[in-house]
């Protein structure tokens, strides 16, 4: 599985990316192109595509949140045809080694927080990625679900596990999401 990212726009990685994007999440649920270009643009993204056999597999979606160092997935989805193959534990391991280039303390993705069975199974996968899920349960004003932090410490001096409680950590989501959202028209 070959890993490529790219923190400028590129219209190319995006068109590979953007059909996995839409059939990994619904469209109240996506940032449109032009926001997502824009906030390349700012310098507030990265865009990670991934290639099995030169075809596009899977797409991510990452921002930073520099005052708690933390890489926060915005988005990740494994095309629907290949999943439960483990191509979603690989493309973690490549963002894990990604941020820890970048020096980052950890990493923090929201999860659902509805019980379904579907989400249950979302949460399972992160649990065997590595990621703690917290109890907090976040309401967007935005969007109808709600949502729990789940985080991944990489930094075993300064861990994440100092800001478990997840409304802290929802803090750092939050300052990722208003910086892409502010002054955008």
């Amino acid at each position: 599985m070959r890993h490529q990212v790219t923190e400028e726009w590129n219209d190319e990685m995006w068109l590979q990316a953007e059909p996995i994007y839409q059939e990994g999440f619904p469209e109240h649920g996506r940032k449109n192109r032009k926001l997502i270009k824009w906030m390349f643009e700012r310098g507030l993204c990265a865009l990670h595509v991934w290639h099995v056999q030169g075809v596009p597999t899977a797409m991510a979606l990452t921002g930073m949140d520099r005052k708690e160092n933390l890489l926060v997935i915005d988005y990740i989805a494994v095309r629907g045809s290949v999943r439960g193959k483990g191509l979603g534990l690989g493309c973690l391991q490549d963002l894990k080694t990604w941020a820890q280039a970048k020096s980052c303390r950890g990493i923090v993705i929201e999860a659902e927080a509805d019980p379904s069975a579907e989400n249950e199974r979302r949460i399972a996968f992160w649990v065997k990625a590595g990621f703690t899920l917290t109890d907090y349960v976040h309401a967007y004003i935005w969007v109808p679900e709600t949502y729990r932090a789940m985080y991944l410490s990489l930094d075993t001096e300064n861990p994440v596990k100092s800001l478990e409680q997840g409304k802290n950590l929802f803090k750092a989501i939050l300052r990722y999401h208003e910086k892409a959202y502010r002054g955008n028209k």
